[in-house]
């Protein structure tokens, strides 16, 4: 017996999916051909010494990436109780321009990486330029994606429900919240048992 619902084999797959598993593998054997051809130019110990300085240098600045956010954050609370103020998770230290622990983090996790594009990535995004370009590209598409899906959709997210019989199959229906009491204003007897 079927509710109508589409089940999850008659969907399709989304693009991301399917051809990220696909992107990954091109970008695995892509290292592995630049890893060889620089081994066959410059000689094997060159590689290995390559790999090896990309590990320290991003080993490196994921440290110090870490402490400097963790010091942040304890500035951030040492000057919220201060002042006497609780704790606002929405209040930001304030910071110049390039200083993102995150993208930070995540150039010297490229630089972990072994291969060669990924140490060049890793590298890119230790330039404080490429940092704020990039910060500030993902935190616009972030508000765009919030604005759009805060439009209505939100309280539409409430509007469908599911409910699960005891027998286990699913009723779809609507849930409607009235704010206004009821048109009939007679006077309910109490329930007696």
């Amino acid at each position: 017996m079927t509710t109508g619902a589409p089940t999850p084999t008659a969907r399709g797959r989304s693009r991301a999916r399917t051809f990220l598993p696909l992107g990954i593998a091109a970008w695995l054997v892509l290292e592995i051909w630049l890893l060889t051809l620089v081994a066959g130019a410059a000689g094997g110990f060159t590689v290995f010494a390559l790999l090896v300085a990309g590990i320290v240098l991003g080993a490196v600045v994921i440290k110090r990436a870490g402490r400097r956010a963790f010091t942040n954050l304890t500035e951030t609370l040492q000057r919220q109780t201060a002042g006497g103020e609780p704790f606002d998770p929405r209040a930001q230290a304030p910071r110049s321009s390039g200083e993102g622990n995150g993208l930070l983090m995540l150039g010297g996790l490229m630089l972990m990486l072994p291969g060669l594009i990924s140490d060049v990535l890793g590298l890119f995004l230790l330039l404080p330029p490429v940092r704020t370009r990039l910060s500030r590209s993902v935190e616009r598409s972030l508000e765009r994606r919030m604005n759009a899906a805060s439009a209505g959709s939100f309280g539409g997210a409430f509007q469908q429900a599911r409910m699960h019989r005891p027998d286990g199959k699913v009723v779809q229906g609507e849930v409607i919240v009235r704010d206004d009491p009821p048109a009939d204003d007679t006077p309910r007897p109490p329930l007696t048992p």
